[in-house]
This record gives structure tokens, sequence and C-alpha cells, in this order.
């Protein structure tokens, strides 16, 4: 039996688009979507009027798509459907070549972490981790990261991000950059690694603005950045001073999340060592100020 042609229209893959939305849309649960069960269902899966709803367009128009006799989705309506559906990135960029659309390169660092990263983040309760954007933004931490460097969660993105702290100002304390034994060698490491950001975003406002505030306010990161180096390898071991518990030593790993562009840095302190139980205090205590009058 010879297949049949494929139904296209304006590079739309119609029968193609029509099975795959179908096929995504009978293996979410209601509970998945956040949607009541309601009566017993005859098939699988949310209901067409479900999806059109979550995706905020209109059944009419989704159900001309399942029955491949829509007409080209606009961008807007395919992110809808990739939303409602719970597409994974991969899900996501095979429904934009379905309907003829590939999707646009990221025209700046993404700031979305992996539901999965997250998890694995709150599973190491032994180790402190962080997520860092490519502009060396603090996007996600879990509780003992917080304990050993700052709560996060009190500061405004621009407060978080790790390369404007290293040059434009110490901490509250005096310190820079949470009293990390190697502050300068961090500092140029990052101006490096900024430098090859801003080539692969050049049109993307926040990076710019970000080198230009830097250019501005800190001689050191002009004369790095003049100098053109990109990258330079991590230290693997750091020494932070921290104000309750003293020098906490820690391994440094850093894990490339190549599809985010992010970074995964997991401080761990050496079994049985000094560090360690220093840990393991400021797991108990978290972010709560012991030397701050009661």
């Amino acid at each position: 039996m010879v297949a049949a042609a494929p139904v296209t229209h304006w590079g739309v893959d119609r029968r193609e688009l029509a099975g795959f939305l179908r096929s995504r849309r009978e293996r979410i649960t209601p509970a998945d979507a956040g949607l009541p069960a309601g009566p017993r269902r005859r098939t699988p899966g949310l209901r067409r009027e479900e999806v059109a709803q979550l995706a905020f367009i209109s059944t009419e128009y989704y159900t001309r798509l399942e029955q491949a006799r829509g007409p080209r989705p606009s961008r807007e309506v395919l992110a809808g459907l990739a939303r409602a559906l719970r597409l994974s990135d991969a899900e996501r960029g095979h429904l934009h070549h379905l309907a003829g659309a590939p999707p646009l390169p990221p025209t700046g660092p993404s700031r979305e972490v992996r539901q999965s990263i997250l998890d694995l983040l709150h599973r190491l309760p032994q180790a402190a981790a962080i997520v860092l954007s490519a502009t060396y933004e603090v996007i996600a931490w879990n509780d003992l990261a917080a304990a050993l460097m700052e709560d996060f969660s009190a500061l405004s993105r621009r407060e978080r991000n790790l390369v404007h702290r290293a040059f434009l100002g110490p901490g509250p304390d005096g310190c820079r950059l949470y009293g990390l034994s190697d502050a300068e060698e961090f500092a140029r490491s990052a101006a490096r690694h900024l430098r090859a950001t801003a080539a692969r975003y050049p049109d993307d406002p926040e990076v710019t603005a970000l080198v230009r505030e830097l250019l501005a306010g800190s001689e050191e990161f002009a004369r790095l950045w003049a100098s053109h180096d990109v990258c330079a390898e991590p230290a693997l071991c750091k020494t932070l001073r921290h104000p309750l518990v003293g020098p906490v030593t820690v391994d440094c790993d850093v894990l490339e999340i190549t599809d985010r562009d992010q970074r995964l840095v997991i401080y761990t302190a050496a079994p049985g060592s000094p560090s360690e139980e220093a840990l393991r205090l400021l797991s108990v205590i978290g972010t709560q100020r012991m030397d701050v009058p009661g």
C-alpha cells in the first residue's frame, strides 16, 4: 500500500500536525492540567474544548487543526498550544516545524529553569547548589545555598547577578562576594564568560545594559573587557567566609545545562571536615540572622 501524501498548506504538514496534537492531548490527564476530572470520559486525556481553553483559542479552531483542515497557526497560537499540552523543548520545536514556522533562535539568555533541575536542587540537602544564567544571574537555588551565601529571594534580579556584585561594590559585610577566597579570580573569569555571552546574544538589551553599566562603574572590568579574553577554567576549591560559622571550604563542581545556556554550581565539603560540620549547622540555622538583636 502506498502511503498517503502529506497534506500541506504554506509549509504546514496538516496531517502530521493533526496527529501530533491528538497524541499529545490524549496523554494529558485533567489533573496534569489543573482541571477537575468531571464525569466519566469516553477517551483518554483532555477534551478538545479543554485544550482550546488552556491555549486561549476557540474550540472550533482547535478542532479544525486536529482534523487537518485548519489554517496555518501563528507563533502565538503555537506558544499557547505548547503551554496547554505541556510540551517538552524537543516537542515544542517539532510542533513549530510541523506548522511551517521553525522556532526562532533565542534573542537573550534563558531564565527558565527546567523542572528536573529544580527538583535536583532540593534533592541535595547536604550540598549548596545554585543555577546561573549566561549573565551570572542566580536564577535558582536551594535552602543551603541561601544559608551559605545569601537569601536570594529577598534580592532584586540586579542584586542576584554575581558579576554585577563582583565588580560594583562589596556586600553589606564589606566583603567581596561573600568573602570568597578567589574573588579576584572569579571576577576575571566572569568578565571573560560575559564577553562570550555578549557575542552569543548581541541583540539582547539586558546583556547590553549590564555590560554598559559594568564598563561605566568599574575600571577593573573595563580593563578586563579591553583584553578581549574569553572564558577560563573555574577554580575547583573555594573558601567562603560566613559571618556566623566562619570560613567554609568547599569543592565547586559546575555542570553545563547546554540547552538553556545555564550552569548548575554545586558546593560540597569534604566528609568529616570542619566545613562539613559548618554546612550541617547552616542547614539548621537557615537564613536567619543570629547576630541581630531580637
